[in-house]
């Protein structure tokens, strides 16, 4: 017989990942890399994993060079399937909202948003509900990528 203070076993994949990682460049890397393993056990197309990764990386280096937050505060990722979509969350503890920038054509950094608003279906920054930090999140169509 079956507790019923215990959850009902399943052979079923789960579809909702969350990593917390420390505040620190070695994560941006590790974020992938977490990323495309869950993303192969997920069996999730290879055209939206690529995008999918790209777009990730582009917030977590956000969050990291931008989120000026005490010392020991981590970044969190998350990445769901929502229906036809993957939905892929970074917060971190700072409040400031990100918005694309327009950078020159010299500039080496400056078009992380830029991407996300291009390659995305669909974006947002928002304020965490708890009052501390943000949330940037992206989602892409699991039948096609942007």
């Amino acid at each position: 017989m079956h507790s019923p203070w215990l959850p009902l076993p399943t052979t079923a994949t789960p579809k909702d990942i969350e990593w917390r990682l420390p505040r620190h460049a070695r994560s941006v890397g590790r974020a992938r890399e977490l990323f495309r393993e869950q993303a192969a056990s997920w069996g999730l197309p290879q055209d939206v994993t690529d995008t999918a990764e790209l777009l990730l990386s582009e917030l977590m280096t956000n969050a990291y060079r931008h989120a000026k937050v005490p010392a020991g505060r981590e970044i969190w990722a998350r990445c769901a399937i929502v229906d036809d979509r993957v939905r892929v969350t970074v917060t971190d503890a700072n409040d400031t909202l990100p918005t694309p920038g327009t950078a020159s054509p010299e500039a080496e950094s400056g078009r992380g948003l830029t991407l996300v608003a291009a390659l995305a279906d669909d974006w947002n920054a928002e304020k965490r509900e708890c009052g501390i930090g943000k949330e940037v999140w992206f989602e892409l169509a699991l039948d096609s990528v942007a």
